[in-house]
């Protein structure tokens, strides 16, 4: 399965030493065992379209081998560390999950 998150940093943390704190901490999520695979991105320079959505600053694609894993991993004290540090400096977050 798929794990998708979409983060809106808040204003006060547009900066690029806040950003390169906010990126290592996506990059550590990915140190955890039961993540399969995946990466962190931010919005592709691609042609505005009316369907293309780019107002988020980050995007997080998890891949689990299965259901179970993902659910392990969202009571994982390291990813509870990652929300922790950073939730205060998100104005939204967003998750999608494929099976």
């Amino acid at each position: 399965m798929e794990h998708h998150v979409y983060f809106w940093l808040k204003e006060e943390h547009q900066n690029p030493a806040d950003r390169a704190v906010f990126e290592q901490g996506l990059a550590s999520l990915f140190a955890i065992d039961l993540v399969a695979g995946g990466r962190w991105a931010v919005p592709a320079k691609v042609m505005e379209r009316p369907v293309i959505d780019q107002s988020w600053d980050y995007a997080l694609s998890m891949q689990f081998a299965t259901i179970e894993e993902h659910d392990a991993y969202q009571v994982d004290p390291d990813h509870n560390v990652f929300i922790g540090s950073f939730k205060e400096w998100w104005g939204k977050v967003l998750v999608m999950d494929l099976d």
